[in-house]
């Protein structure tokens, strides 16, 4: 027994032993360098996962991501031909100052992108259609160099469905603050970063104000990509005065002002995508199907306006049309303001009649309704007097399962696709078109009721409302058997007011007059039944209730 205890005793130690040399010679192993230069994060087309609108949900966000994929060095035994080694040296109207190691990572995209990575270039170039022809125009209008709008390759490659985990979407890849800053609207209807069109508009405009802030069209391209305030801070404790010298003194800085690799590749990466465009035909790509701008024609739409119902008319299924709607997020345009849709230019006249019939706004006056807690369709349905069939239908739902958070689209009272509507809806519409009295913020059925001489019950019937909770200030109120002008009177009475009979000056406004009498703009117009756009003469009368 004690010999077999001693040899265990042995074996552990030679165990032991042996585990502290294999960590010994690990430790003192050399390390692979870090320093190796590799290509950062690329958007091949084949990481990019668009669905198929047919499975998509209306309330819901298009699914169109790019996933960013780390993708290795091309292999530097694979020679490049003389044809590329002539593209590769093609000069460039930008001057370019930049060492070895940078043109290294040029050739290292311009490599990737003529071999290995080729199909996916050819998809960019087979993507571009009008989308390209018509951001050089912009450019060239705006006084950039014609080069610069390749840059939308190396962004998105021309994808205008494509959005980053970061939040930047369509081709230009904006994020959502620069976007809004740039006059691209953004909303649970409409995403404009995702309009190719008023984006590349945009993103020319964002450029110009880059290169004016750093006078070099490559710390503007860097401070596309990594923001102005980074690439800014980066050249002044750097000192440096130019990109490739700003990358160089790079690691100068402290680790969190360092430029990340994505940025330090970024101008290498558009390079190598500015030479390839230049000898495309050298190279063996096939030529753009470029199509001129003008076979595509603008065209606005009022607000609410059923794009579905236009895309039918046109004998357009709803993929084709979204393919050339993109910024659309629904199949329905905003219901508060005018949008622009494209359509094909022979179809343009079809359109513009289309929208000037009754057909093409049923959803004028839709809401967006966020699902609560305890809702169901039912619940929805009769609170906003809509059949559940019908609002299933309009948000292409089947399930009966609703989550709390989730955005559902009603249609608004005017909606004629909504066949049926209960008695106290209908009520409400008509009050609405009837209405002589503008509810004002702090009144209560109750004071209009003893303003007016007519009972709380009456109003609520008249008006089609439930209970006296459902008044809301700004909404029109119908009081029977009432005009404007004596309800005005008799809303401004009850709260102490005297009636005024003032006669306009030379030089007044509805404005000076309501800050001479210490009321609000709004109640002269409403007491004296004008409208914002109203003019005022010398001599005018204007009826005022002043305390």
């Amino acid at each position: 027994m004690q010999k077999n205890s001693d040899t265990h005793k042995m074996t552990f130690r030679t165990i032991l032993l042996s585990c502290l040399a294999c960590t010994l010679l690990t430790a003192c192993a050399p390390k692979p360098s870090t320093n190796t230069a590799t290509l950062p994060v690329l958007v091949p087309e084949e990481t990019i996962v668009v669905s198929d609108l047919a499975d998509l949900e209306i309330s819901g966000e298009p699914a169109d991501e790019i996933v960013d994929v780390q993708v290795p060095p091309a292999d530097d035994s694979e020679p490049l031909s003389s044809e590329e080694i002539e593209a590769l040296e093609t000069r460039l109207n930008i001057d370019i100052e930049m060492d070895d190691s940078d043109r290294k990572v040029v050739e290292k995209y311009f490599k990737y992108f003529t071999h290995r990575g080729r199909k996916t270039f050819q998809r960019y170039l087979s993507r571009c259609g009008t989308l390209l022809p018509h951001a050089t125009e912009i450019f060239k209008e705006k006084g950039l160099p014609e080069e610069i709008v390749y840059l939308a390759f190396v962004e998105s490659g021309f994808n205008a469905k494509a959005y980053s985990r970061a939040g930047a979407s369509g081709v230009w890849q904006f994020m959502p603050y620069t976007g809004r800053k740039y006059g691209l609207k953004q909303n649970w209807w409409i995403d404009e970063r995702r309009d190719p069109y008023k984006s590349a508009s945009a993103a020319a405009n964002y450029l110009l104000k880059l290169y004016n802030d750093f006078g070099d069209w490559y710390l503007a391209i860097a401070a596309y990509n990594a923001g102005e305030g980074k690439i800014g801070r980066a050249m002044k404790k750097t000192g440096a005065e130019s990109f490739f010298e700003l990358t160089q003194k790079n690691h100068k800085l402290s680790r969190r002002a360092r430029l990340r690799t994505e940025t330090k590749h970024y101008v290498p990466k558009f390079l190598a995508v500015v030479k390839i465009m230049r000898n495309l035909e050298k190279l063996g790509f096939e030529p753009i199907e470029t199509v001129p701008c003008e076979t595509v024609t603008p065209v606005t739409v009022k607000g609410g306006t059923d794009l579905l119902a236009l895309a039918n008319d046109l004998n357009m299924n709803w993929k084709t049309f979204y393919n050339m709607n993109t910024a659309f997020r629904r199949q329905v345009s905003p219901p508060d303001y005018e949008a622009t849709v494209y359509i094909p230019a022979e179809k343009a006249p079809q359109a513009v009649a289309f929208l000037e019939s009754d057909k093409s706004r049923p959803y004028a006056g839709w809401i967006s309704y966020k699902v609560r807690s305890g809702d169901s369709w039912y619940r929805i349905g009769r609170r906003h007097g809509v059949p559940v069939a019908v609002l299933k239908k309009v948000n292409n739902r089947r399930s009966n399962l609703l989550r709390p958070g989730q955005r559902l689209m009603i249609p608004g009272s005017n909606s004629t696709q909504v066949a049926w509507r209960s008695p106290r809806a209908k009520t409400r519409a008509i009050a609405q078109k009837r209405g002589n009295y503008i509810v004002q913020r702090g009144d209560t059925l109750y004071d209009i009721s003893r303003a007016t001489g007519v009972s709380v019950k009456t109003l609520l019937s008249a008006n089609g409302l439930r209970s006296a909770k459902s008044l809301r200030a700004g909404t029109k109120l119908y009081i029977p058997n009432q005009s404007t002008k004596t309800i005005a009177k008799k809303t401004a009475g009850k709260k102490g007011s005297k009636m005024v009979a003032y006669q306009v000056r030379r030089g007044e406004s509805v404005w000076t007059i309501a800050k001479k009498f210490g009321v609000s703009y709004k109640d002269i117009l409403r007491w004296n039944q004008l409208s914002k756009r109203s003019i005022l003469r010398p001599g005018d009368s204007l009826t005022i209730y002043s305390n």
